[in-house]
């Protein structure tokens, strides 16, 4: 071998030999043919190759998923969403280390960042109804936020509400209508409604109206009633989670 009793002291150094003889090698002529390597390269090959891909192969694994009723589907423990229309049919997924694409029919309906927190969804504020577009600016933290205002205990219905479901933008509609009862019926008195509710475990908005109409919370509650705020049980999340 031409470089056996050569020593060299690095990587580079060694590729460079290399690369000249390699070199060497290429522009050595055929003993039975016309021309070399690096002829027959120029004249065959060369005109032959085609420019590299614009994208660098990127491996990605499909799946099969159907879409749930909150128009959203479940990939490793996490949720992304698809077009509301797509609600139980089912979508092909595309799953690479960076990106989660969904198709349907063949034609790309939703294409998302690929997050490793489970439990969690990713939401496109375009794949939503209009009924849950129109409240898209709201936030579960703004939304306590503005319970908190009222007392603690309307805090409570409102926390109640988001910690049940699984999509907490599903339940702000109620909470909108719940806060919005204190300009009918004023604050103090959604306070006290709240506080019956809780005790009595209804804390929906058709509870809440009907409590307000008949003024029922003006009715003393017993001790033995009183209301546990739902923050300290080891399966919910509590206030504190969306701030």
């Amino acid at each position: 071998m031409v470089l056996r009793n050569r020593q060299f002291f690095s990587l580079g150094e060694l590729n460079t030999a290399i690369a000249l003889l390699l070199d060497r090698l290429n522009h050595k002529p055929f003993k039975k043919l016309p021309g070399s390597r690096r002829s027959a390269f120029e004249a065959i090959d060369q005109p032959a190759l085609e420019g590299l891909p614009e994208h660098p192969y990127v491996y990605a694994e499909w799946k099969k998923v159907r879409v749930h009723i909150d128009y959203h589907v479940e990939v490793d423990g996490h949720f992304y969403s698809v077009p509301y229309q797509l609600v139980k049919h089912q979508v092909e997924v595309r799953l690479t280390a960076q990106t989660v694409e969904c198709f349907h029919a063949n034609q790309r309906v939703a294409s998302h960042l690929r997050s490793q927190h489970k439990g969690r969804h990713t939401t496109q504020t375009e794949h939503m109804p209009k009924s849950h577009r129109e409240h898209a600016e709201w936030t579960p933290q703004r939304l306590i936020r503005w319970a908190e205002q009222t007392g603690p205990n309307t805090a409570g219905v409102i926390t109640y509400i988001l910690e049940r479901r699984i999509h907490p933008q599903h339940g702000f509609r109620a909470c909108l209508g719940i806060l919005r009862l204190s300009k009918q019926h004023g604050e103090a008195r959604l306070e006290a409604a709240c506080q019956r509710a809780l005790a009595l475990g209804a804390c929906s908005y058709k509870s809440l109206e009907s409590i307000l109409r008949q003024g029922l919370e003006r009715l003393p509650l017993a001790q033995q009633n009183l209301p546990l705020l739902p923050d300290e049980h080891i399966n919910l999340r509590g206030p504190g989670y969306y701030h």
